[in-house]
């Protein structure tokens, strides 16, 4: 069975639940991420109880994406980059506001895992970037933080599904595109502020989609990630790509 571009976001209440939920959707999706939230209760613990939750559900075990948005001096980041090496992620996320120098330190420090940059919040709107003194609108931002990450060697951009198709043409290929704030049509936005459905989103360019509540909160967490990856390989195929999330 192919897995579909989807990182679903453990944002889990107990270890229990993190495995039921890994266990779930381990057979449709490609990744699966582990939080800030759930990092700082659970540690270490977290990522392998969802690796093998994933690894028991049949076949090689997804992706993990470890989610921490580190952001201080370059040494520290490139410490704490450095302190996960041994949990092999697949991703693990720095903000791109912290500075060229202290993404190339992350980028140093685990060069076998690709260091991501988050532009902007998909919780913020223009409104929220001006009260904090960003310049320009989110679009214009986010591009900016995009470019100025991938120079410093991030090999991966998380942005809203709105600024993705603008990033998209002003990256490498080969820089994979993630994109929160996705919802099905017709589902709530909940706290995001700049969202699209995940047929949208993929159209515009976006390698890979995280969706965390329509799927951990419905009754039937395994069917949910069904219907989704269903929807979201159909919209590949339709946009003439190839599946997956690049290497």
């Amino acid at each position: 069975m192919t897995r579909a571009p989807i990182a679903v976001a453990l944002d889990a209440p107990s270890l229990d639940v993190l495995e039921d939920w890994s266990s779930a959707v381990s057979p449709f999706v490609s990744t699966l991420k582990v939080g800030l939230e759930v990092f700082c209760r659970d540690g270490v613990a977290a990522v392998s109880a969802a690796r093998a939750a994933g690894a028991a559900a049949g076949g090689a075990s997804p992706a993990i994406f470890l989610d921490l948005k580190l952001h201080d001096i370059p040494a520290t980041v490139a410490g704490a980059a450095g302190a996960v090496a041994h949990l092999d992620p697949a991703f693990l996320t720095v903000h791109a506001a912290g500075g060229a120098e202290m993404i190339s330190a992350a980028a140093r420090a685990l060069p076998d895992t690709r260091i991501t940059a988050v532009t902007v919040l998909t919780s913020l709107d223009d409104e929220a970037l001006e009260a904090i003194g960003m310049v320009g609108p989110a679009l214009d931002a986010a591009v900016r933080l995009a470019v100025l990450a991938t120079r410093a060697g991030a090999g991966a951009i998380v942005c809203s599904p709105r600024e993705v198709a603008a990033i998209r043409s002003a990256v490498a290929h080969d820089i994979v595109l993630i994109t929160p704030g996705v919802r099905p049509a017709g589902a709530s936005a909940d706290d995001q502020r700049r969202t699209a459905t995940p047929e949208q989103a993929l159209a515009d360019g976006a390698d890979l989609l995280v969706i965390g509540r329509p799927i951990t909160g419905a009754r039937d967490v395994g069917a949910a990630a069904s219907e989704l990856s269903a929807a979201c390989l159909a919209a590949l195929q339709a946009r003439g790509t190839r599946l997956g999330v690049p290497a």
